[in-house]
C-alpha cells in the first residue's frame, strides 16, 4: 500500500498527541461540599472513559490517512487483441441458387449474422463483389450495418456490373481496407461459389504475395455442389488460412465454428493499476463514529 500525498500523515502527530494527553491527564475524584470523605478513583472506570474518548482522535487519524489518499496496486487484466476480419461476398447471379430454405446468399448471411454473435468485440468489414467490388461497411466493432445490408444486396437486384466474379480484384481491395488497420489481427473470410478467370497465370501468386506482405490470413468458403477452385485452395493455405466445402445451411454454419477455433481471440495482459484503496478505513472510520456516538450517551469524563 501507498498514498498518493503521504506528507499529509505528518498531522497524524496531532491526534497521537491528543490521546496521550487523555491518558496522562489527573484528577479521578470528586468531592460534595458536604462530603469530604475521601472515595476511591474507580480505576476501572476512568479506563472505560479514557478509551471512549480515545474514540473521536482515532477517528481523526483515520481522516488523515484518508485524506493522505492510501493506493494499492491492482490485478493485471487481460485485454483483448483486435482481430480485423473483411467478410467478401460474392453477389453474382449464381448465388441466387438454391441453399436450404432461401439461396446461396440467404444462406450464406444468416452463418455471417451468427459468426458475429460468436465474436463479439472483434472489428468486422463488409465487401461486396461480382465483376466490380463495393465496400458496404468499414470495419467496426458495431455489426448493425452488416446485418442491415442483406435486403439491400439481393443477387438479382443489382446492376449488370456485379453479374461476374471477380475474385482477385475483390481481395486485393479488401486487403487495401485491412492494412489501413495498424493493430490487431487481420483476416478475409471469402464467401463465393464460382471460380475466378482474374486468378489465372501469375495473377495467383500476385494476390498471395500481397496478402502475405499484409499479414492478413484469408479464409474461403465454397457455397457450391461444385469443387473448389485450386486457386483459391492454394490461395488460402499460402495466407495461412484454409479453403472449406459449404453447399447447405447446416454445413456453413459449421464452417464459421471452425474458422472462429482456427483465427482463435488473443489476450494480452496489461500493466497493473494503482487503484484507490479507501474501503477499509472507511469502514474502519464509520465503526469508530457509531461507537463514539454510544459512548457519548454515558461513557464520558466530566471535569466537574
Amino acid at each position: 500500500m501507498s498514498f498518493a500525498h503521504p506528507w499529509v500523515l505528518l498531522l497524524l502527530g496531532l491526534p497521537l498527541a491528543l490521546i496521550a494527553r487523555l491518558w496522562r491527564r489527573g484528577g479521578g475524584r470528586v468531592v460534595l461540599p458536604f462530603d469530604h470523605h475521601p472515595h476511591r478513583g474507580g480505576r476501572w472506570l476512568r479506563v472505560a472513559i479514557d478509551s471512549a474518548e480515545t474514540l473521536l482522535p482515532l477517528l481523526a487519524a483515520i481522516g488523515i490517512v484518508i485524506a493522505a489518499g492510501p493506493t494499492r496496486t491492482g490485478e493485471p487484466k487481460s485485454r483483448r487483441i483486435l482481430t480485423n476480419i473483411e467478410f467478401c461476398v460474392d453477389v453474382s447471379g449464381s448465388m441466387t441458387a438454391p441453399c436450404g430454405e432461401g439461396t446461396r446468399y440467404d444462406a450464406s448471411m444468416a452463418a455471417i449474422d451468427r459468426f458475429l454473435g460468436a465474436r463479439a468485440g472483434d472489428a468486422f468489414g463488409l465487401t461486396f463483389f461480382g465483376s466490380s467490388v463495393l465496400h458496404w461497411a468499414p470495419l467496426t466493432t458495431d455489426p448493425s450495418a452488416l446485418r442491415c445490408a442483406v435486403p439491400f444486396m439481393k443477387p438479382g437486384n443489382l446492376p449488370i456490373w456485379f453479374g461476374g466474379t471477380e475474385i482477385g480484384k475483390a481481395l486485393l481491395a479488401c486487403a487495401e481496407v485491412l492494412d489501413a488497420r495498424p493493430e490487431g489481427d487481420r483476416a478475409i473470410v471469402l464467401v463465393s461459389d464460382g471460380m475466378s478467370f482474374d486468378l489465372n497465370g501469375d495473377n495467383e501468386a500476385r494476390v498471395a504475395k500481397t496478402l502475405q506482405d499484409k499479414r492478413i490470413a484469408l479464409w474461403a468458403i465454397h457455397v457450391a455442389e461444385t469443387e473448389i477452385p485450386s486457386e483459391i485452395i492454394d490461395l488460402a493455405a499460402a495466407t495461412g488460412g484454409a479453403a472449406f466445402h459449404a453447399d447447405d445451411p447446416g454445413t456453413l454454419t459449421d464452417v464459421f465454428g471452425r474458422i472462429d477455433a482456427m483465427q482463435k481471440t488473443k489476450l494480452a495482459k496489461t500493466a497493473a493499476e494503482t487503484v484507490d484503496f479507501f474501503a477499509p478505513f472507511s469502514i474502519a472510520g464509520l465503526s469508530l463514529l457509531g461507537l463514539a456516538t454510544l459512548c457519548s450517551f454515558g461513557v464520558r469524563y466530566t471535569p466537574w
